[in-house]
């Protein structure tokens, strides 16, 4: 077997590393999915059942929700990270040393704002159906490293769009009990580009490489919704999502003896998207004051690593993800009739394993802090703004990976520390009928 047949799936691994994890929020999982619900820090989740966005969170409780309502918003998310070299370096056939692999810090790979768009619509077909429809984006990350970074053989550019189309129903069982749930037909696509390393460190330019890929799947998502009274509870499953994605892997740069491992090929991954539960309860503690809490589990086991196949064969790399967990509490209290104010924080525990921590996604757990407001503008319409902080645990990032078959392989060794936190500010307008 020539020695660009055999560089082939090491190459695909290795520019396709990153494909299930550019997350921003525990693994890559988007919490802000509701600007009502971010000034609460999720606290509201299953049970609130108080915004045509609880179609996502647990459809079940749409039945709190009288006639048509629609809610149109979204969050502007502001972040940022930091990359600090702590000795990255790379191997040379042939030498039994290692030479450092120098560079800048990267910048802020984070777009200035990020953009997180949501719509949901619910409408009451009788006095025991409800059906409704959600639209968002759960998963994703953009962010692109300056040229000349240090962790440039980790990752340079990454940019992760799901778009998630939810069409719901929730009966009403009883006067205090409901069921709820929807099909999530979702929608991925993935760009991801890298450094390559030459053979010899005294080629001045890298080598390139970059993946494109996309796909459609289906999922689905189930919940209950129990009242009391003063005091309501809710529970909410959603499936994970089993993508496999198709696409191109291009390679350009590489010189001899690697050049003729240079061009473009199909590829595919799979990208295993987490089960998740959601369990809450609100209790009025006054008819002007709520209290909330709310935890949620993510069932990020399911993925251990990534198996990328090719013409040439299949490679698998271990990532080894961790189950995590998030846990927010919140409240609320109506001024007046047409006021409220609402605040909240949430844990979230990162899924990644410090083992595989990466530069594309520079992750820790994290804490959240939030405020917010409704102001009823009429009966038919209310302005909700949220505004959120946070902070990211710094965490050290040891990743070495290896390019290339023997005799020719090269192993990058990124050692970096990443810090970074992140602002949103949310809006949306409810709209009833």
């Amino acid at each position: 077997m020539s020695l660009s047949r055999r560089l082939t799936p090491f190459l695909l691994v290795t520019g396709a590393m990153a494909i299930p994890i550019p997350a921003f929020a525990g693994g890559f999982y988007l919490q802000e999915q509701s600007p009502k619900e971010t000034g609460r820090a999720l606290s509201g989740g299953a049970a609130a059942g108080d915004d045509p966005s609880t179609i996502y969170f647990n459809p079940a409780a749409m039945t709190e929700l009288d006639g048509i309502q629609t809610s149109i918003g979204g969050v502007a998310l502001m972040a940022s990270a930091h990359q600090t070299n702590r000795g990255s370096s790379r191997t040379v056939p042939g030498l039994p040393v290692s030479v450092p692999v120098n560079g800048n810090d990267g910048g802020n790979p984070f777009e200035s704002v990020i953009p997180i768009p949501s719509f949901y619509a619910s409408a009451q077909v009788s006095d025991r159906l409800w059906v409704g429809l959600g639209v968002n984006a759960p998963f994703g990350l953009k962010l692109e490293y300056d040229d000349g970074f240090f962790g440039r053989y980790d990752s340079l550019y990454t940019d992760l769009k799901t778009y998630n189309i939810q069409p719901s129903a929730a009966y009403k069982l009883t006067d205090n009990l409901s069921i709820g749930g929807g099909v999530d037909v979702q929608y991925v696509k993935v760009t991801l580009t890298n450094a390559l390393p030459q053979v010899s460190p005294l080629v001045t330019t890298d080598g390139f490489t970059e993946l494109k890929g996309d796909d459609w799947s289906v999922g689905w998502n189930a919940g209950l919704f129990y009242t009391m009274g003063d005091t309501n509870f809710g529970v909410h499953y959603r499936s994970g999502i089993s993508h496999k994605l198709k696409g191109t892997q291009t390679i350009t740069g590489l010189a001899a003896p690697l050049s003729a491992a240079n061009g473009e090929f199909a590829a595919s991954a799979p990208l295993d998207l987490p089960d998740i539960v959601t369990v809450s309860m609100m209790h009025k503690l006054t008819p002007q004051l709520r209290a909330m809490i709310t935890g949620k589990w993510y069932n990020w086991s399911r993925f251990k690593g990534i198996e990328v196949t090719s013409a040439t064969g299949t490679t698998n790399k271990e990532l080894d993800y961790k189950d995590s967990y998030s846990v927010s509490v919140g409240g609320e209290y109506d001024v007046s009739p047409a006021l409220t104010l609402r605040a909240g924080t949430m844990f979230d525990r990162s899924p990644t394993n410090p083992q595989y921590l990466t530069t594309r996604v520079p992750d820790g757990d994290r804490v959240w802090l939030t405020g917010g407001a409704t102001y009823n503008i009429s009966q038919a319409a209310a302005l909700n703004i949220s505004y959120a902080h946070t902070f990211v645990e710094k965490a050290d990032i040891i990743r070495p990976d290896s390019y290339f078959p023997a005799p020719a392989t090269v192993t990058a060794t990124t050692l970096a520390q990443t810090s970074g936190n992140a602002d949103q500010v949310a809006a949306s307008l409810t709209l009833r009928f």
